[in-house]
């Protein structure tokens, strides 16, 4: 740090400030000088020689969000307003990429993807499309140092405004991570997924029972919340994320929807309860003008996908051009729009500093009597401007989500004529609509000019729609206290990560997350028992005493099940990698012809729908803005083939060419038959969906039932062996057959309302 002299102005300045914000914070300046003031100190981030009011930490927010908005030019304005991928190089430095963020479109926040791990990456190893935008694996050390290198970078600039970086979830036991759903732990302590952490609080809030009762207004315990948020939050902030894409406020109420692996619940109440523990343990308790932030502050979240993703038509997600539709259908008034909201209100009162639209468009919906305009939720005034900001009263920002400029602005594509142009919707169009309407900030996209254009085109007004979405971007940052200690402790990143009590705590909520479904006396397994693992490792089996066979292989390569087995232990895994084979203009696939009864309207023409790649715009203008690729193409955001989405049936997988089950249902009827009676089955599905365990595929048979949510090998058979009683409860219903995913109303919890109803109700869980 250097010292700068103390003027006139700036002593005026700290003699005029309130006795009450005298406390110096932390400061520490690497590329600007720092001032004293009174023996004060603060970083002169214009290097001016003068304590500009952005620059005095004693200052209210609104008084330094005003005069540093004062002095920013429009290009550095919405460059604020700009957020994208921002991966450290393989060796820890800034790209050439990242460089160009910072200084040519004067950009501020950034995604973070890189996962943290133990060992370096091997930079010989090149990195291309979306394996580049994960980025190269970073030590915690090294990941520390690139932060501190952007933000460096970033105080280098003309102002000094600091760097925020936000990722995707990062703290789950995650089987198959998605480019921009969720990332891979790496060394970051791994807790079970988002229904997992729903099912152990609903069972220490109510502890499970042998006999499956279902206490009345069942609630969970937030404790549960809370101790994962304390581990999360100090793994983030010690490579400094400070920013979070999530959590999910989204219910859990379609079951075919691929995104359910990410919800908490189909419970808008427990979802709610936790939404708030999660602002309160991530952002902190106390509310000031409506937001919760300070710099005490570990990560500041952006809760999605407002105002509700969950009711997507048929389950399809709207990633994908023949996904954009979420139906609100439920007749008893007591779901429907509303009941969606409910989480997001909860979290707006709890203080939440960000909100992200779904691209999703809402058909026939109306909310408090007042039809919907059927256009994605980051376009609509009446859900920006009227419902979230007037209604609500959210005083946080709104970040889109990815892509909608570019590629997945329903309602305003490129074939829909703009009433205002006669010329079909452009990349403007869309940007100009969704800044009028309140959105903020807009993700992976990158070129502030474009706002700038439109401002000098006079198709936005920079006081008018401008400077409220860079006001809002400012007063978190400054909240944060990032404009006075934006670095880290890099040498302390290390010891702040994966810590042995942080894992220990993970693994213990995992087991507390696994739900007994059924139990005909086969559970626990004492130690010496001989058992047949399928799916799970050996050594998993060996070190809790057992006598372990392992199934090796799949079909003839399978060992059998020995004679005398005391038990067969079955991990089921369901996934959906078939589905990469997709392609919107491959006949085999995006070219295949939609079945009439489906009774689809493909939402541009209105005409019937033919196939189920035609609304792609490789497709319908391949020479056209969407001519680099299709936008579907691969199914990259998750789920099955768009007409298999309702094979949710155990006994229907092997027939579909999108969905894999493992091990095979053959192989597990196989080892039912050879143990010789299905008694001594223990059967353990990971539920990323509500899949139907059905008559036909013979699993209910079983002499044991577990449903988790994202755990470890060892934590599923230590509850098999009795190292504690199972705990979890279901956090959504499971339906008895595929009849009833068809029948429920998508936005409606549960499967009360169709004939065969559920399995397993909401709550279920039992206990030795």
């Amino acid at each position: 740090m250097r010292f700068a002299p103390i003027s006139l102005c700036a002593l005026a300045i700290a003699l005029a400030a309130p006795a009450a914000a005298q406390q110096q914070p932390a400061i520490e300046a690497r590329t600007k000088p720092v001032l004293t003031v009174g023996g004060l100190a603060f970083r002169d981030l214009n290097a001016n020689g003068l304590l500009d009011p952005y620059e005095d930490w004693r200052q209210a927010v609104d008084q330094r969000v005003d005069n540093l908005l004062a002095q920013m030019t429009l290009p550095e304005k919405a460059g604020m307003m700009l957020i994208a991928t921002n991966n450290p190089d393989c060796s820890g430095g800034i790209t050439a990429d990242g460089r160009a963020m910072i200084d040519a479109e004067h950009m501020s926040r950034f995604i973070l993807r890189s996962t943290v791990t133990a060992a370096p990456a091997d930079c010989s190893i090149p990195l291309a499309g979306f394996a580049a935008r994960r980025g190269y694996g970073q030590p915690p050390q090294q990941m520390a140092a690139f932060t501190n290198a952007v933000q460096q970078a970033r105080e280098a600039t003309r102002l000094g405004i600091p760097a925020l970086f936000k990722d995707n979830a990062r703290n789950h036991v995650e089987t198959n991570p998605l480019f921009g759903i969720a990332q891979g732990a790496g060394l970051f302590s791994e807790f079970p997924k988002e229904a997992g952490l729903a099912a152990a609080a609903l069972g220490a809030g109510a502890p499970p029972t042998a006999d499956g009762a279902i206490p009345a207004g069942l609630r969970g315990d937030m404790r549960v919340i809370g101790d994962f948020a304390r581990v999360m939050g100090q793994e983030w902030r010690a490579i400094g994320l400070r920013g979070m894409y999530g959590y999910m406020a989204d219910l859990a109420t379609e079951p075919r929807w691929s995104r359910v692996h990410e919800t908490f619940s189909e419970d808008a109440d427990l979802v709610g309860d936790i939404m708030a523990a999660l602002v309160g343990g991530l952002q902190g308790r106390a509310v000031d003008d409506g937001l919760a932030l300070s710099p005490a502050t570990s990560v500041a979240m952006t809760i999605k996908h407002f105002p509700g993703g969950g009711p997507q038509q048929m389950g399809w997600d709207p990633h994908y051009t023949f996904g954009k539709n979420q139906f609100y259908t439920d007749p008893s008034g007591q779901y429907g729009f509303a009941y969606h909201l409910r989480p997001f209100e909860r979290a707006i009162a709890a203080g939440v500093s960000a909100i992200m639209p779904y691209y999703g468009v809402p058909v026939g919906a109306s909310h408090d009597g007042v039809a919907l305009d059927e256009v994605g939720m980051a376009f609509s005034p009446q859900i920006i401007d009227g419902l979230l900001r007037q209604r609500l009263g959210f005083a946080g920002y709104v970040n889109s989500d990815s892509g909608i400029i570019e590629e997945r602005g329903w309602g305003l594509e490129g074939n829909r004529i703009n009433p205002a142009t006669a010329q079909g919707f452009t990349l403007a169009d869309r940007l100009a609509a969704s800044i009028r309407v309140g959105t903020d900030v807009f993700s992976e996209f990158r070129r502030h000019q474009v706002i700038t254009d439109l401002v000098a085109a006079g198709q936005l007004d920079e006081a008018r729609d401008i400077d409220p979405a860079v006001r809002r971007l400012l007063a978190e940052q400054f909240r944060l206290g990032l404009f006075e200690n934006p670095y880290v402790d890099e040498a302390a990143a290390d010891g702040q990560i994966g810590t042995r009590a942080s894992r220990a705590l993970g693994a213990e909520i995992q087991r507390r997350s696994v739900v007994l479904l059924q139990n005909r006396g086969v559970l626990p397994l004492a130690a010496g028992s001989s058992v047949y693992l399928m799916g799970f490792r050996a050594e998993n089996g060996e070190r809790l005493g057992w006598q372990v066979t392992e199934a090796g292989g799949t079909g003839a390569d399978r060992v059998a099940v020995p004679a005398g087995t005391d038990a067969v232990l079955v991990k089921v895994m369901i996934d959906n990698t078939g589905a990469a084979r997709y392609a919107s203009n491959d006949p085999a696939t995006g070219g295949m012809a939609v079945d009439s009864e489906l009774g689809l309207t493909n939402s541009v023409t209105g005409a019937a729908q033919q196939t189920w790649g035609e609304q792609d715009p490789c497709v319908y203008d391949p020479s056209g803005e969407g001519a680099p690729g299709c936008i579907d193409s691969q199914l990259r955001f998750g789920g099955p083939f768009p007409w298999e989405s309702g094979l949710l049936a155990m006994s229907r997988m092997a027939d579909a060419r999108s969905w894999r089950m493992t091990p095979s249902l053959a192989d597990i009827r196989a080892a039912m038959a050879e143990v010789g009676d299905p008694a001594r089955m223990v059967v353990s599905i990971y539920f990323r969906n509500p899949y139907v365990i059905d008559e036909a595929s013979g699993l209910r048979e079983a002499g044991a039932l577990i449903a988790t949510f994202g755990v470890s090998d060892a934590a599923q058979l230590e509850v098999m062996a009795g190292i504690g009683r199972p705990q979890g409860r279901l956090p959504f219903a499971l339906p008895a057959s595929e009849a009833a995913v068809a029948a429920q109303h998508p936005d409606a919890p549960g499967y009360g309302e169709t004939a065969d109803g559920a399995l397993f109700p909401f709550g279920h869980g039992l206990s030795w």
